[in-house]
């Protein structure tokens, strides 16, 4: 009689089906305990909430993996040491504004603006955003003509320049700014660069040698401390920002690269929204450059009070510097935003390249539509990040059904971050009407009260309609329904994207 032989391949296979039955199990525990973090213990914005819970079910290992890069959150960190000196100063001075505003003791130099005064009590109170209106305010609209300015005034600059650009390429215009930025450090020049470590992926230390050999100092914000791995890639430092001498400041959608001269094939014409601004709001713009740079860097700015000159400036526009970020638990910028479309009497016009608002804003927008406000928001029509562009097409049919009035920019890439509300007040900057800016990027937006300046924005929206095609909703209706089907998919991860 033959003795039993176990069958070796059964045996193998059972083996391997128990691993996989363990590692099941493992998965599920650990799905099971994020879930809880995130329903429990994060506090998120509910839809942020569902979209994560949603990508936990449906890629349980890859979506475990994305929670772990993606899924921090910073409100509950405290990420900026504020030098007390300053803090104190800071606070004094905010107390002092909000009670002049309180018992209406400032006066306004446009004085049509001053229906806003709560909208600015409501930015200092909550995002310590100074009011001044001694400021001058310069609009551009053109890559080249912001780069030629840009560089004219650092090469009239004295004792220090400030950058801080989300995208930095190393291409003609990266090398050329660099160029100048070297010459004035080995004038002697305090020269300090402050780039997104992703956003500027492609840079490398041979990009900045000649710059910090000259005395020059580089930072990068967020770094990867291990290489290809950045545990904190979703919360970038989408801030554009350069303040010369403390005196002249620029902030807005442009950042440094060839295609922001429209010279890239993909996108052609480069059209965006940046502000030269002169005047004591450019204090606020330092202040904001001196935390970000305290944050990156490890060789500390030092307060100083040559970084905030004392001088009479001659501009009479009313300015607030708003910043907001994933650090903090208030949405500044996104409440400003609804601060402005609730205030609108007459009109609203936005340019954003992507539109992604979350329940709060539309819900404005619908409001501002059934009360009778002109509400106009222009979009480009071609996108960059397609997931994006197809959740922000989601949206505009509730708006367009209610009767806003929507365009599609056809010249080029439409790339600016403006609203414009009644042709008085407006805001400009870095932030785009999207979950994302509201939540998880570091933004800065200057918001204006001046009617010739809203003025002007506003005509700005006016002649770019000439170079766009309306989209009706009759037109919306009519889109493929693979289109329909693309665009119910992406809105589901709306809040994360």
């Amino acid at each position: 009689m033959k003795p039993y032989v176990r069958n070796p391949d059964k045996a193998i296979k059972a083996q391997a089906m128990s691993y996989l039955q363990n590692l099941f199990t493992v998965i599920t525990v650990l799905n099971l305990g994020l879930a809880v973090a995130v329903i429990f213990l994060e506090r998120r914005n509910v839809a942020a909430t569902w979209a994560w819970l949603m990508v936990l079910f449906f890629l349980p290992v890859a979506g475990f993996l994305l929670y772990l890069i993606l899924g921090q959150n910073l409100s509950k960190r405290k990420l900026y040491n504020i030098n007390k000196e300053s803090e104190t100063m800071l606070a004094g001075l905010i107390d002092t504004q909000r009670f002049e505003l309180r018992r209406g003791n400032i006066r306004f130099n446009d004085p049509s603006t001053v229906q806003y005064r709560d909208m600015i009590y409501m930015n200092l109170t909550s995002g310590s955003a100074l009011f001044t209106q001694d400021n001058d305010v310069e609009i551009f609209t053109d890559g080249n003509e912001k780069f030629e300015s840009l560089i004219r005034t650092i090469i009239q600059a004295e004792r220090h320049v400030h950058l801080m650009y989300f995208i930095v390429r190393n291409d003609r215009l990266g090398n050329r700014l660099m160029r100048v930025l070297t010459e004035k450090a080995r004038e002697g020049v305090q020269v300090r660069f402050l780039y997104d470590h992703i956003g500027s992926s492609s840079l490398d230390k041979s990009f900045f040698k000649n710059f910090i050999e000259a005395g020059g100092q580089a930072a990068a914000f967020f770094p990867s401390k291990i290489r290809y791995l950045n545990m904190r890639l979703n919360y970038r430092n989408h801030r554009k920002l350069v303040i010369v001498d403390g005196k002249y400041g620029y902030v807005g959608g442009f950042n440094v690269g060839d295609e922001y001269l429209g010279l890239s094939p993909r996108f052609g014409y480069w059209r965006d929204t940046h502000l030269r601004i002169t005047g004591r709001a450019v204090h606020q713009m330092q202040m904001r450059f001196m935390s970000d740079w305290n944050l990156a860097s490890t060789v500390m700015m030092e307060w100083d009070p040559s970084l905030f000159p004392a001088e009479d400036f001659i501009g009479n526009v009313g300015v607030q510097i708003i910043s907001s970020g994933p650090n903090d638990p208030v949405e500044h910028i996104r409440n400003a935003y609804i601060k402005l479309i609730h205030s609108a009497k007459e009109s609203i016009y936005i340019q954003t390249p992507y539109f992604i608002p979350d329940d709060s804003v539309l819900t404005a927008l619908k409001m501002a539509v059934l009360s009778g406000v002109d509400v106009r928001l222009m979009i480009p029509k071609k996108p960059d990040y397609k997931l994006v562009y197809w959740a922000s097409y989601s949206y505009l049919g509730e708006l367009l059904r209610v009767g806003m009035k929507c365009y599609l920019y056809e010249k080029g890439f439409l790339h600016a971050k403006t609203i414009v509300v009644d042709g008085k007040a407006a805001s400009v900057g870095t932030a785009n009407i999207d979950i994302r800016s509201f939540r998880l990027d570091f933004e800065v937006n200057a918001v204006i009260y001046n009617t010739e300046t809203a003025a002007r924005l506003k005509s700005v929206f006016e002649a770019d309609m000439a170079d766009s095609r309306q989209l009706t909703y009759k037109d919306y209706q009519a889109r493929p329904r693979i289109h329909k089907f693309r665009e119910s998919c992406t809105r589901l991860l709306s809040p994360i994207l």
